[in-house]
Order: C-alpha cells, then structure tokens, then sequence
C-alpha cells in the first residue's frame, strides 16, 4: 500500500539523507516522512530484504531510495555506505546516526560479551559513521551530522548500564566535533544530538533482556514525536535536543540536581522493569543476530503494558 504523500512534497526533492539503522523504528519513521517529502534516502541495517521493503514505500511515496545492507560496527559497511550515497546528487546532505541497541538487566547478569556488543553498535557505529559524514561535509563545505542519543545520554539509568556508557559517549561526541569543526572554521557543518525519553518503538523486543521481565517504560511516547524532532533537527540544526516534556525535565532537573536525578531515575527504572513487568525468559535479543518480527515504526509496548497492568489488577484481586 502506498504511503500518503506529505503535504510539503518535493520541498526536500534532491537533498540525500544518509539512516542507519533503517528498517524499524525511529530510523524507518525517518526514512519514510523524508521520502515523502522528495528526498533520496540511504539506508543501512542488517536486515536487507526488509530494507528493500521500506524502499519501495519510500519511491511509492514519492522519494528516491538506495538499499545498502551492513552492520555499524564494521568500518568496510560504513564507508560502502558512504560511496552509495554519493550516487544520486555527488553529495551528502545530512547524515543520520540512528542504529541503537540495548542490554537490559543488572551490569553484573549481563555477559561481557553483550556488553561490549552495546558499545560496538551504539559509539563505535556512530564514530564510523560520523567520521566518513564529516570528511565527506569538509570536503564539500557543508552537511549536517544528526547523531541520536538519549536522555540516557544525560542521565543514566540502571538496568540499562552499558547503554547509557554508550549514549553517554555520543554525547560527548557531538560536542567535540563541534568545537573541532568550530576551530576548524567549518561553520555550515553542524553535529546534533537528539537526546529522546524511552519510545515504544521495537527497540524494546530487540534488546537482550537478563532482567527475568519483560521490556518496559513508565509513560513511553510516541515514536512519531520523535521522528518529527529528527527531521526538524535536521533541517534546523541545534547542538542539542530533549525530545518531550519528559526528557527535557528531566535534562534539566539533572543539571541542577545530578545526584538526585539520578537516584529518581534509578528509583523509576526500577518500579517499571522489576515490580510492574510480568515474568519472561532471557533473551540475547538482535545484538548477534537480526530477528525477522519487530518490523514497523512503533514496537506495541504500551498496548503490551496496558494488558499487563490488567492481568496484574486481576491477579491481584
């Protein structure tokens, strides 16, 4: 079924966006409400049928689209990333680090391994991604690096320990390259930040999860929320973003207050996924190998989380 065309189409035609992590979630969101507006997107993910998929919808929809499927953490794929996109207009617009994975659980049950699996993918691919985008924006004077983070980028969060290490590290990423490219005298290259509260996106179902519990957030939002705040940060730059109300309290409330801030956060992470989430078995998740379900924008977390808060009213009657 062909996707609606955006009311502003065409007014994107020929900029090239550069998403990893492409074919569920944020960075489908992404790629499809740019392909809406006339853009030509470039997508890497692993999983590549599903990315032929996401294609066609985004040429249905009235964009152009190149499939190159890799992982991020292998600096070959990055740079066969970087020469696909080149293929359209000889330029790269904007470049949009999106590919994100996660270890739920104590950082003592989580196996070393799927540790540093999370740090791989979630810093390791944004540092090959951002450094083929900014020599190729040098090279042309201009483009925009879009790196996402989290709030956990910010604030920390138990049970998500190597995660938010990672997340943490974007951070200081974008910050570094902006003043390296400020020394530089590159002033039309710009690093965002977009720094989002938990999205109920498939993120959830691909994490592994050593919690004994099934993947939840207190009041997630919604993944279009923050898809709209990628795009308009892409087109309107700024060093940093808290998508929501949610996480820009909770940005702010950790410059003024950390260690307390951190301890809500905890406290929270903790009524949510140890004494509200129904019992379910280990899982090593998408962090080795890609899973064919967890397919669309949104992941069903919530609608999840209501059955489950029911079935617990229930029990508990």
């Amino acid at each position: 079924m062909a996707m609606a065309r955006d009311p502003d189409a065409a007014s994107l035609r020929g900029r090239t966006f550069v998403i990893t992590g492409a074919s569920s979630g944020l960075g489908r969101g992404v790629a499809l409400k740019l392909a809406a507006r006339g853009a030509n997107v470039v997508l890497l993910a692993r999983r590549e049928a599903l990315l032929g998929e996401i294609a066609d919808q985004a040429r249905a929809a009235g964009g152009a689209a190149i499939v190159v499927p890799g992982d991020v953490t292998q600096v070959r794929d990055m740079e066969a990333l970087a020469e696909a996109a080149l293929a359209p207009t000889g330029r790269i617009d904007v470049w949009i680090n999106n590919a994100g994975i996660g270890a739920l659980g104590r950082f003592w049950d989580i196996p070393p391994g799927h540790h540093a699996r999370v740090v791989d993918v979630n810093l390791k691919g944004v540092v090959y991604g951002s450094y083929f985008a900014v020599r190729r924006f040098r090279a042309q004077g201009e483009g925009t690096l879009v790196n996402i983070g989290s709030i956990d980028s910010e604030v920390p969060m138990a049970y998500q320990g190597s995660y938010s290490a990672s997340k943490a590290g974007v951070l200081s990423l974008g910050r570094v390259l902006n003043e390296e490219l400020r020394l530089d005298g590159q002033e039309r290259i710009k690093v965002a930040t977009v720094m989002p509260w938990a999205v109920d996106t498939p993120w959830w179902e691909h994490a592994a999860n050593f919690t004994g519990r099934a993947p939840r957030m207190a009041a997630m939002d919604d993944p279009q929320e923050v898809v709209d705040a990628i795009i308009d940060i892409a087109l309107d730059p700024k060093e940093e973003l808290a998508v929501g109300w949610k996480a820009k309290a909770s940005y702010g409330t950790h410059k003024l207050a950390p260690d307390l801030s951190e301890r809500m956060s905890a406290d929270l992470a903790d009524r949510s996924q140890m004494e509200d989430a129904l019992p379910a078995p280990s899982t090593d998740g998408t962090l080795f190998v890609a899973m064919e379900s967890g397919r669309g924008v949104e992941g069903g977390v919530r609608e999840r989380m209501e059955r489950e808060d029911e079935l617990r009213e229930r029990q508990g009657d």
